[in-house]
């Protein structure tokens, strides 16, 4: 029995559906722990009294590490499995968030939020995988969708805690919430992640067969006297050659370019919005609830994602969500100064595009890549993208100080988006007369893939 086969054609199953609930809880406590910094941000700067430029770093800081860890941590999900490479970075969220609720001077602070950026950034990257491939072809785009709402929904929870928890205690309370919430899952995974099949059958670590059969157990599939034959053309040791060379050095560079601009303004919005509206208004709980309108407006993004990729190709819904994420900050830019209200209410469409977006990259880049160099693509997607973000906070922190306005700001990062999905236009014309399935693309001796 060919458990991936069966997987990919068969309706999916209850314990399936329970691997893609974990993946989407998970992700939820990604999204609460990427804005529990933007989030305290106007408390702490307060009681600090910080000014921009050093928002800025304290708010670049998560972001430095995410894309440095998905560039250097991600890839070992390849060479260690999935399981073991979530459990490892969970354990050291949790390190991170707690360090993070003891700091007692901007610089620690800095240091520890980049500390557990590094091992958020690599975490994704699996929980995207793990989720893609326990998917049935017919349902992934959708599943996806669905798991895409993890990081606004947990995001938007950050943003309805967060003010209890600073009214209650003070700004270090959200950070040592976060890591016992981070440790709570440490325990869920251990007991009821199983591996990625792809991974055990294209790797073949030891006891892969072992872990095969039980994983086919629980998913009331027959067991296999034998592993499955490896489907990959090529076993490679340096996965990061494969994914530059032939028609992924294509779809990577569209794919990365793509996620680039998304992510940037992502994070432009996600760190920066709840600041303006906190200082137009005077009033940092107004700044709060924007940002948690934000968040609802990535959760309805997800879910739009969801359903139209049940009629259309998933790379097509995303750079619709890119096209119209640039219609929308134009217009937000207009309305900051000219209705606060107004712009409160156009948060939504705001997260909907920016957050939406996020949710709609992580659908559609693990198919881009053969198993054997998934981790390394992704992880080194995320990376790239939040390596070219890590200016975006700090960037607008300097443009406000220099004279610049929130709508210019707005409209620059609206321009962003534009170019974003051209480039994942681009990403869908190399698939024209290709094969969707990213297992066949071939590689010759040289070790360099070819288009099949």
């Amino acid at each position: 029995m060919d458990l991936r086969a069966a997987i990919s054609a068969q309706p999916m199953r209850r314990a399936q559906y329970v691997i893609v609930a974990i993946c989407i809880i998970l992700a939820m406590i990604d999204g609460y722990e990427v804005v529990s910094m933007p989030f305290t941000i106007p408390y702490l700067a307060k009681a600090w009294t910080l000014g921009p430029v050093e928002v800025g770093y304290l708010l670049s800081a998560s972001v430095f590490g995410m894309a440095l860890g998905a560039v250097l941590i991600s890839p070992l999900a390849d060479r260690i499995g999935r399981r073991r490479h979530i459990m490892v970075c969970l354990a050291m969220i949790t390190v991170g968030m707690v360090a993070s609720g003891l700091a007692r001077s901007v610089m620690e602070l800095v240091a520890y939020r980049a500390f557990a950026g590094l091992f958020i950034g690599a975490l994704i990257s699996s929980l995207n995988i793990m989720a893609s491939e326990y998917s049935s072809d017919r349902r992934r785009g959708t599943v996806m969708g669905i798991y895409g709402i993890g990081l606004p929904l947990g995001s938007a929870f950050a943003g309805l805690i967060i003010g209890p928890l600073i009214a209650a205690f003070d700004w270090r309370a959200p950070f040592f919430f976060g890591g016992l919430l981070t440790f709570a899952m440490l325990a869920v995974v251990w007991l009821r992640l199983p591996e990625s099949i792809a991974y055990l059958v294209e790797k073949r670590p030891s006891g892969a067969l072992d872990t095969y059969n039980i994983i086919a157990d629980r998913l009331a599939y027959p067991r296999s006297a034998e592993l499955p034959p490896a489907r990959a053309r090529v076993q490679t040791t340096r996965p990061w050659r494969q994914i530059f060379a032939g028609v992924l050095l294509r779809r990577t560079l569209f794919l990365w370019l793509g996620y680039a601009g998304l992510v940037s303004a992502f994070y432009f919005a996600n760190t920066w919005t709840a600041k303006m509206i906190a200082d137009a208004s005077g009033d940092p709980a107004l700044g709060l609830k924007a940002g948690v309108f934000i968040q609802v407006g990535g959760v309805l993004g997800s879910l739009v994602f969801a359903g139209l990729s049940l009629v259309l190709r998933p790379r097509l819904v995303t750079t619709g969500i890119l096209f119209a994420g640039a219609v929308v900050f134009v217009l937000y830019a207009n309305q900051i100064h000219a209705s606060l209200w107004i712009s409160l209410g156009l948060t939504l469409l705001v997260g909907l595009c920016a957050n939406g977006g996020v949710a709609a990259f992580y659908a559609i880049s693990p198919q881009v890549y053969p198993t054997i160099t998934r981790g390394t693509g992704v992880g080194l997607m995320i990376g790239f993208g939040r390596g070219v973000a890590i200016l975006a906070p700090l960037m607008t922190g300097y443009m406000l100080s220099g004279g610049w306005t929130p709508a210019l700001v707005y409209q620059v990062f609206g321009l962003i988006l534009a170019l974003a999905g051209i480039a994942t236009v681009l990403l869908d014309l190399s698939y024209r007369g290709a094969s969707e399935d990213p297992e066949t693309i071939t590689a010759p001796a040289s070790g360099e893939p070819v288009a099949p």
